[in-house]
């Protein structure tokens, strides 16, 4: 065990108040972070680092210039060392996955990969499945345990309803961390200041070979989201309007 890489995204702050330009694109002025779910592929990745000695583990951001935050925030978290894909555009996920392989093959080859298992921007949670793709290495998200066994890994994955399914993976293979996994050990000052002395490698994104691609996804329209409410008076006694709260949440809501 060598390399594991971190994949790591550059995110708006969820708290922030967001305003969307031409359809296309957010205003910038706001708090950009750490995914959150990447928090947990960190903390996970150095828990494993120290089982392996001469392991290192590298976190590997798309983004723009001043997306090298995010990684100075990574290795605060104990990251060894952080590699910036630089680029302008905002690629989809096919792009971007295709952009981290041929990172990570600069680089050195990956042992293990982790992700988030989802971004909280676009939600799309593809990128660990499309790289996992383009090497051949077995995929499991939202994993909420990992146990290393010589040269495979056992994970648990959760799915929705609290289901839990358990596999175990050959190596290499890519994980997307949920957040039943750990519980993130936050940086002290002492870390973030010990951060600022690690190295981070930036390429940029026109600078790799990068296979193409006949598919790709577009952007049409980014819209604000609304929430419409229709408030309706439940009248009755005490008996009937239970029922009739039963009744909405079991057919309407659908949620019992």
């Amino acid at each position: 065990m060598k390399q594991i890489y971190v994949c790591v995204k550059h995110v708006p702050d969820s708290a922030a108040n967001i305003t969307i330009i031409d359809h296309r694109q957010i205003k910038e002025d706001i708090a950009f972070l750490l995914n959150p779910y990447d928090e947990h592929a960190l903390t996970e990745a150095v828990k494993i680092k120290r089982q392996f000695e001469g392991a290192q583990v590298i976190a590997l951001c798309l983004g723009k210039k001043d997306a090298e935050k995010t990684i100075r925030s990574a290795m605060a978290m104990g990251a060894d060392k952080g590699v910036l894909i630089e680029t302008g555009a905002i690629p989809d996920s096919i792009r971007t996955a295709r952009a981290l392989k041929s990172a990570m093959d600069r680089f050195g080859a990956p042992d293990i990969i982790f992700t988030g298992k989802e971004s909280i921007d676009a939600e799309g949670m593809q990128t660990m499945f499309r790289i996992g793709s383009l090497y051949g290495f077995p995929v499991a998200n939202n994993v909420v345990r990992v146990e290393i066994q010589d040269k495979t890994v056992v994970v648990d994955s959760e799915f929705s309803g609290g289901i839990i399914n358990t596999y175990e993976m050959s190596l290499p293979c890519v994980m997307g961390a949920g957040r039943g996994l750990n519980t993130p050990k936050y940086p002290t000052f002492k870390d973030v200041m010990a951060s600022k002395r690690k190295p981070v490698d930036t390429v940029r994104l026109d600078d790799l070979e990068i296979s193409g691609s006949d598919s790709g996804i577009e952007c049409i329209c980014l819209e604000p989201l609304t929430r419409k409410r229709d408030p309706k008076e439940i009248k009755g006694d005490k008996q009937t309007i239970a029922q009739k709260i039963v009744t909405i949440l079991k057919e309407e809501a659908k949620v019992i």
